[in-house]
């Protein structure tokens, strides 16, 4: 394990000067808001545009960082130094994300030497090495390893029966940020199930004394995350919750709701040619605050997609109900509320796609199923990203980089499950599902040579976003598809 992450932060040092997306000003701007400023001006400062929107613990988070930051560059902690980018910021800023992945590599730890198999090795080099985690974190630029890694934290505690540590790390996890809330659902009814109710031989019994135990836990922490706040909630509130941001993020992410923009916009195109009068009032992609509206197609608000994730995760929660202290059904269901809400969520990014990812890898050594869900899931997921990383120089170091996971992942779980790999497949998949992964060789040309040479970049320069998000959409929504049915049936 440890020879394993020094490999892994080696290869992440050489990423350094590597490309480098807007979150990079926005986490310079949040060291320097939380250094500069009270913490009643916090979630109010606006003066770039990337203003606070995370949960008070990872505000918090920023603030300890920039007493550090100081000694790197004094001057990364002006507010008004709009996209600076000196050497100093740009070194302390990817160390910072390499250091706090001590986080990350102590959750693989702590699930890893649970699994009690002798894939151990595989396990770890599938999270370790997790290419989402080098894309979105040491390229484009975030903090998902140190929030992954408590999360797994939570999942390890809960997997050794420790509810109340469990609960708390996840509670913490949510207010660093609180996209985790959609794996909620799984939290509670695993711990309302199998530590507030206790079984005896002739009945079932509720124990009060745990259930509030749990609650003051959970209670406890948001108190400590918002008590500071407490005479501006509603700012910090909506500066979280901005549903007024539409229906997707900056680029489709593949979702349910790119194949429903998709659709929309071929029935405008049809209504075009059949010279019917439609109003094209379409504006599906930003990033930035805007309503978002359908030119045929009813309009999706963020209650119905809060009501079409509700349906989806409750039979879930009903078949979770009924499962007695089996963690790795607590972790399928975890896998199953993180899929569900990126299909089915409102202004989902498309970084979300970890969330179920990750949580998967830990299962993939136990079951076939979840193995072969995980090739087509990580593999779609994977590429879905490579829109984040844009530049043209980076074009090789993406898909190599994916070209070497998956076909580490392929070629040892072909060595794990023989029985599984047959003639003209890839491992674990048939034919329909091979066909789909190779599919992804000629969009990668497409988009990267003929659409140039074509000249379509200048007649149609959205056309590759769009082609990606389609073909990853059908590749998510139908690993969702086969994983529901997996879940419900076993």
């Amino acid at each position: 394990m440890f020879v394993t992450f020094i490999l892994a932060s080696s290869f992440k040092l050489l990423l350094l000067p590597a490309y480098r997306s807007t979150d990079f000003e926005v986490h310079r701007n949040w060291l320097a808001i939380t250094h500069n400023l009270s913490i009643k001006k916090w979630y109010y400062e606006d003066t770039s545009q990337w203003t606070l929107d995370y949960p008070p613990f990872f505000a918090w988070f920023e603030y300890l960082l920039s007493f550090i930051a100081w000694f790197f560059d004094p001057n990364m902690l002006e507010i008004k130094n709009l996209n600076y980018q000196s050497f100093e910021t740009v070194a302390f800023q990817r160390f910072s994300v390499i250091f706090t992945d001590l986080v990350y590599a102590y959750g693989v730890k702590e699930c890893v030497k649970l699994s009690k198999v002798s894939q151990n090795g595989l396990l770890t080099m599938l999270l370790v090495f997790n290419v989402g985690l080098f894309y979105v974190d040491h390229i484009h630029f975030q903090y998902n390893g140190v929030m992954y890694g408590i999360l797994l934290i939570s999942i390890s505690k809960m997997i050794q029966e420790k509810y109340l540590f469990s609960a708390f790390w996840f509670t913490f996890l949510i207010n660093m940020k609180h996209i985790y809330v959609y794996l909620g659902p799984a939290y509670f009814i695993y711990l309302l199930r199998n530590y507030c109710f206790t079984k005896t031989k002739r009945k079932i019994n509720f124990s009060v004394i745990n259930f509030i135990k749990l609650g003051v836990i959970a209670s406890m922490v948001f108190l400590i995350s918002f008590l500071p706040f407490y005479d501006h909630i509603p700012q910090v509130l909506s500066r979280l919750f901005p549903f007024r941001r539409g229906l997707s993020h900056a680029y489709w992410a593949p979702n349910i709701w790119a194949l429903y923009n998709t659709m929309d916009k071929m029935l405008v195109f049809g209504a075009k040619k059949l010279d019917i009068s439609v109003i094209n009032n379409s504006s599906m992609t930003g990033g930035l605050v805007q309503d978002i509206f359908h030119s045929i197609l009813p309009n999706i608000t963020p209650l119905y997609t809060m009501a079409l994730t509700a349906i989806f995760i409750l039979p879930g929660m009903v078949k979770l109900w009924n499962v007695d202290k089996k963690s790795n059904e607590f972790i399928r269901f975890l896998v199953l509320c993180g899929l569900t809400s990126f299909l089915f969520g409102w202004h989902v990014h498309e970084k979300a796609i970890l969330m179920a990812i990750i949580p998967l890898s830990l299962l993939v050594i136990f079951d076939s199923e979840d193995a072969k869900v995980f090739l087509i899931l990580s593999t779609t997921g994977f590429y879905s990203l490579f829109p984040l990383l844009f530049p043209q120089n980076l074009m090789i170091l993406k898909a190599l980089l994916l070209l070497v996971y998956a076909n580490y992942s392929f070629y040892n779980f072909c060595k794990l499950y023989p029985l599984k790999c047959l003639k003209n497949t890839l491992p674990l998949l048939n034919l329909f599902e091979t066909i789909y992964i190779f599919g992804f060789i000629p969009l990668f040309i497409y988009e990267n040579f003929i659409h140039l040479i074509l000249g379509f970049n200048l007649t149609l320069p959205f056309l590759p976003l769009m082609l990606t998000s389609i073909y990853c959409a059908i590749g998510v929504v139908y690993s969702w598809v086969i994983y529901y049915r997996n879940f419900m049936l076993k």
